[in-house]
């Protein structure tokens, strides 16, 4: 399995300030089925976000934090590994905010959402005479 996780920079140091989190090789419970079809469904909907917005200039998704309570500006490939990296291994990865991201470029999910479904319901209006 291939893992596009950065390099962690703590690797093998005593000092490692994540060690206090726990081992990270310990056994984690894989996603129940509705778990891995919530996954599954969001890599579906974030490659139609992707299509439609990114060509419209905007470069990601925004994330309100329910850990430290800040939003964080994803871009698409991030957004897409991190999804991954869930359904793969049953939890999510560490995040870390980008380096100065304009606002003006993300959206939020929701946003995105209704966007897809703009788009969505102005072709099948296209199709009625």
């Amino acid at each position: 399995m291939h893992d596009d996780a950065p390099l962690d920079p703590f690797a093998g140091d005593p000092e490692d300030p994540a060690a206090s989190l726990g081992d990270p090789g310990e056994e984690v419970a894989p996603l129940s089925v509705a778990e891995r079809e919530d996954v599954l469904a969001d890599l579906a909907d974030l490659e139609v976000f992707r299509a439609l917005l990114e060509p419209l200039g905007v470069r990601g998704l925004t994330v309100d934090c329910g850990d430290c309570g800040k939003p964080h500006y994803i871009d698409w490939d991030l957004l897409h590994g991190n999804l991954r990296h869930l359904l793969d291994q049953g939890l999510p990865r560490v995040h870390e905010p980008a380096l100065s991201p304009d606002p003006v470029d993300y959206v939020s999910w929701e946003y995105a959402r209704g966007y897809v479904d703009g788009v969505i319901d102005s072709e099948e209006g296209r199709d009625t005479p």
